[in-house]
């Protein structure tokens, strides 16, 4: 039985094709015809293709600020929604990052969505700068007062979640050797969502434009109507 392919929209921020996918439900067995490697050993590939089976994956584009109130804007690629009731998001940053250092000090972020109008101004974000650059006046783009933290959000971003932090925990492996990467949790405790993006009281993810990370260095994808499908759950 197949799967019907799925269209996505692959962008890597100077160019623009369309990729189709076609998966299928046969197992695969072990055999030559299957790639198998330990991580620990090294995955043998000309680039670690962890990221591009887990993904594409949602943006943590977070806000934050220091204890001073130096503005920091920061993409993270490892993030996404972790319960409904309370919401709670998440990113995990990968070494000790500004954005990881302020919410420790503040408890608070902003997350903002990500989407294809607003790529170049988050790439911009994403510049390796020492922690007095403010990424908002780097990016061009405008922060904008929240309505219960203190950290601003992105104005120009459709969609906004204001956060106060639940935990931060640092990762461990298997054998509980601590890992430099961190998980920062967060309750969402206000949201911003502009109305254009509301049709009928329903919130349209494709009108949004998100873009969404793939595995390649400079792999993103857009999602757009053409990706909808609906099944239901089996009753």
């Amino acid at each position: 039985m197949k799967i019907p392919y799925a269209r996505w929209k692959f962008i890597a921020l100077d160019c623009t094709m369309t990729a189709y996918s076609t998966a299928q439900q046969e197992p695969w067995p072990m055999s030559d015809d299957i790639h198998f490697y330990e991580p620990a050993n090294g995955h043998g590939l000309p680039h670690d293709p962890f990221n591009a089976i887990v993904g594409p994956r949602p943006i943590g584009w977070i806000s934050s600020h220091d204890a001073a109130g130096r503005l920091n804007l920061a993409p993270y690629s490892f993030f996404n929604a972790f319960n409904y009731i309370p919401p709670i998001i998440g990113f995990s940053s990968v070494g000790r990052k500004d954005s990881l250092n302020n919410i420790e000090q503040t408890g608070e972020f902003v997350w903002n969505l990500a989407t294809r109008p607003l790529a170049e101004q988050m790439n911009q974000s994403c510049a390796a700068v020492s922690p007095d650059v403010n990424e908002f006046e780097l990016s061009g783009l405008t922060p904008v007062a929240s309505k219960i933290v203190a950290v601003p959000r992105v104005g120009e971003s459709p969609v906004s979640f204001e956060c106060k932090v639940t935990q931060i925990i640092q990762l461990q492996r298997a054998d509980k050797a601590l890992v430099p990467s961190w998980l920062v949790l967060g309750e969402v405790v206000a949201v911003h969502i502009a109305k254009w993006l509301l049709k009928d009281g329903v919130y349209d993810t494709a009108a949004a434009e998100p873009i969404l990370r793939g595995g390649g260095p400079a792999d993103y994808f857009q999602l757009g109507p053409e990706a909808l499908f609906k099944m239901h759950r089996p009753r």
